[in-house]
């Protein structure tokens, strides 16, 4: 029998199993294209029984977590109240948005907070630039962390061996774009780069034509979470003299929001 994919890349000795398929339940309907899958598709996904999957989603469902229709499974609004409850206490996304208003500079772009999660990155919050950037990652989106601008950034927050310890078994990065990383060296190169510049590229590794800036938000605690602030450009627009501006901008958004109390440096603000 396949082992449960619980969407995590550190399952714990001892986890419970039926917790860990759970998770892998809810990362399968999360990741589904249509936004629902049937009974026999989620047992394949979890690598488990159909009657083991019915049991699960029958619990899942009665928390609330998932629903059910003719159709199959579908995620459930519990899973947005839990999300919305996560985030409501992140005061750093409603500093974001504040932030990002009051910026001369950044109100007319497209900007993220995002959080390492695994190999990919997560988009917390996204600030819509006027008109917006597209091709570009939504609110609860995952990207592979390799391949943009916000990943490089919190993956050079960690030295060379968790990077490789991170990226084990993992032969080929994955590809988005002709021009993403696609060895495991090659992302070492552009992270060292990156720590040695204070901000983290991404040249049209995630879209075409489409430029990433990003930095590290100082960290609020020592159980806090990791954040990247991250902007996107089009390459067209993306002139030495604007890229040094929006590095400069975002160095002091991202140190207002590591820092509530640290005095303004918001450009117009």
């Amino acid at each position: 029998m396949a082992p449960a994919r619980s969407g995590r890349d550190d399952v714990p000795a001892g986890a419970a199993p039926a917790v860990v398929r759970a998770t892998a339940v809810l990362d399968a309907l999360a990741a589904s294209p249509r936004g629902f899958l049937a009974l026999s598709e989620l047992a394949r996904e979890v690598g488990v029984a159909k009657s083991s999957t019915l049991q699960i989603c029958t619990a899942l469902e009665a928390g609330g977590l998932i629903r059910r229709d003719e159709a199959g499974y579908w995620l459930g609004r519990r899973t947005v109240e839990l999300g919305g409850a996560y985030l409501s206490r992140l005061d750093q996304v409603t500093e974001f948005y504040d932030a990002c208003a009051r910026s001369s500079l950044m109100a007319g772009e497209t900007l993220r907070l995002s959080v390492l999660a695994g190999i990919d990155t997560l988009c917390l919050a996204r600030y819509e630039g006027h008109p917006p950037v597209r091709y570009t990652s939504g609110i609860g989106d995952r990207t592979p962390a390799s391949a943009t601008a916000q990943g490089k950034a919190l993956l050079a927050k960690l030295d060379d061996a968790e990077v490789r310890r991170l990226y084990h078994g993992i032969p080929d990065l994955p590809q988005l774009t002709a021009r993403s990383r696609a060895t495991l060296p090659e992302l070492l190169a552009d992270l060292a780069d990156a720590r040695a510049r204070g901000f983290a590229v991404d040249e049209e590794e995630s879209a075409p034509h489409v430029v990433g800036l990003a930095v590290a938000v100082p960290t609020r605690g020592l159980h806090a979470p990791v954040l990247a602030l991250s902007v996107t450009l089009l390459d067209a627009e993306a002139s030495a003299e604007r890229r040094d501006a929006m590095v400069t901008e975002l160095g002091h958004l991202s140190r207002r929001l590591g820092n509530p109390m640290q005095p303004s440096t918001v450009t117009g603000s």
